[in-house]
């Protein structure tokens, strides 16, 4: 499939349905995860991706929303836009019930083929970004991790941020995992992400 096709696909994506339960989710089909810290940039990313200003919506109140969104992307292949983390106004009900809803559904639903996790590339891999690694590559899940908000930074510094967090990440012996600068600010490595995500969801069944 070529560049052009790639962008066609993200650009026409649409919102499918919000789900707050696992057995809601629909059983057939690929999906794409993505997740990441309420403050990274997530609905930017997923909205810079698919060329698009409002299609993944911010929640004025971090850890409020606690739904799974799902866009579709292609004929049975979509998106998956998961309740962002690391909110610490939270209840603690709340937070257990975000904890079990995404583990879950890591390890318990067969669509899923990979997982982007969003950071800031100021703040890479916190505690909480590197349990959501760990947990989906248990799940036996490819992860992609972007480190957004790079134009945040000089290029020096961004180069530098990416080596560290690949250091960081080949330190805990995981399969599949890769992490890449971004920016849904500037769009930096929009296309070769959306080839990489798009890759995934029209890959043959193992």
């Amino acid at each position: 499939m070529t560049q052009s096709d790639y962008t066609a696909l993200w650009r026409n994506t649409r919102f499918f349905q919000s789900v707050g339960q696992l057995h809601q989710l629909p059983t057939t089909g690929v999906e794409v995860a993505f997740a990441g810290r309420s403050n990274a940039g997530k609905s930017s990313t997923l909205n810079r991706l698919c060329g698009q200003k409002a299609l993944a919506r911010t929640s004025r109140t971090p850890g409020r929303t606690q739904l799974i969104n799902l866009f579709d992307w292609a004929d049975n292949a979509r998106l998956a836009d998961l309740p962002g983390y690391g909110f610490a106004k939270a209840p603690q009900a709340v937070r257990r019930q975000w904890a079990d809803l995404v583990q879950g559904y890591f390890v318990k639903h067969p669509p899923l083929r990979a997982v982007v996790v969003i950071m800031d590339a100021r703040r890479p891999l916190t505690e909480l970004d590197q349990q959501m690694v760990e947990w989906a590559s248990a799940g036996g899940l490819p992860v992609l991790c972007l480190l957004n908000k790079a134009d945040k930074l000089g290029r020096g510094a961004a180069m530098n941020a990416l080596l560290q967090a690949r250091k960081e990440l080949a330190s805990l012996n995981l399969p599949n995992v890769q992490a890449e600068l971004f920016s849904a600010q500037t769009g930096l490595n929009v296309d070769s992400v959306r080839r990489i995500i798009g890759d995934w969801l029209t890959a043959a069944p193992a």
